[in-house]
């Protein structure tokens, strides 16, 4: 097992305080429904007992949890210019988030999730990704010098190459948020990629299997560090060929949205801060424990005092 490290969390977090993150990729507008019971399957009806409308998105949600935890971010990404685009960009811009290139072009579609969450905390999401155009020629390169951590989701590889690919020559660590996505987009990000966090689906969906072998197989891409993020089991990373684990806190989870988000949010504010690996996953691991202890998705992201107030409280 890892071993938790030494640090003065809040000195870390004074520290780091302003370091600018970069996140690029899905920015979504997410319906959500409360439930009692999911859908258990075929054609059937189920109440819901609350509904909220909120942004979403992997990368988006990662840039909203770098401003609460105190960083200077900004989100890179593409929107349809139509009510749903213009609703995310000025739900960004509220949290502080730089989004002047969070592009919503005309006549495109922006992307829209429903969320169905139970009285455990677990969820079932529908996408729609959105239409824009795909390329990425247009993203301000010149801007990335200065930054302390880029982070990326796979849903905009060209986006995602352009970006690790620049910040890769100025010695700017590159952080991919490795979710559901197709065996090629892979094959593209990971060799780009210095910190590839999986979740457990996944890496299942691209290796075939979730267990450690899989996660030591990524190590043939050459990234520092990769890790595979498992809900309540914690989580596994490989650093300089050796398998670590990270236990997860226990909390009671009453709703487990955008938990991965968070999580990768964390990880990119504490590895733009200076952290070790383990550091940085102890601090990711704590920021995405508190959050599912709260109901909502965006909403219940913490803010970096709360997170101090609860690693003092788990050591």
């Amino acid at each position: 097992m890892a071993q938790a490290p030494a640090i003065g969390w809040d000195a870390f977090a004074a520290r780091a305080a302003g370091a600018r993150i970069i996140c690029l990729g899905l920015s979504a507008l997410d319906e959500v429904w409360q439930v009692e019971k999911p859908f258990a399957g075929g054609s059937e009806k189920i109440r819901a007992v609350e509904y909220t409308t909120t942004g979403g998105g992997m990368a988006a949600n990662a840039a909203v949890a770098v401003a609460r935890l105190g960083g200077r971010p900004a989100f890179w990404g593409r929107g349809g210019d139509d009510p749903a685009g213009h609703e995310m960009r000025e739900g960004l811009s509220r949290e502080g988030i730089e989004v002047s290139h969070f592009r919503l072009f005309a006549g495109g579609r922006s992307s829209v999730s429903g969320v169905i969450v139970d009285h455990t905390g677990e969820r079932q999401i529908v996408n729609f990704r959105g239409r824009f155009p795909s390329e990425a020629d247009w993203l301000p390169l010149d801007k990335i010098a200065g930054s302390a951590a880029v982070l990326a989701d796979p849903r905009w590889v060209e986006g995602a190459v352009a970006l690790f690919s620049r910040a890769r020559l100025l010695g700017i660590p590159t952080i991919l948020d490795a979710d559901m996505a197709e065996r090629d987009v892979f094959e593209q990000l990971l060799p780009l990629a210095d910190h590839a966090i999986f979740s457990q689906p996944a890496l299942k969906n691209f290796v075939g299997t979730a267990n450690d072998a899989a996660l030591r197989s990524l190590t043939r891409f050459n990234c520092r560090v990769v890790a595979v993020t498992r809900g309540h089991e914690g989580v596994s990373y490989v650093e300089d060929g050796r398998l670590r684990e990270l236990p997860a806190i226990a909390v009671e989870a009453i709703d487990t949205t955008g938990a991965g988000d968070v999580f990768h949010g964390a990880y990119a504010f504490a590895i733009g801060g200076g952290l070790t690996v383990n550091e940085a996953m102890t601090f990711a691991s704590a920021a995405a424990s508190l959050k599912c202890t709260r109901t909502g998705g965006r909403a219940a992201i913490p803010v970096v005092d709360d997170c101090l107030a609860f690693m003092r409280t788990k050591r």
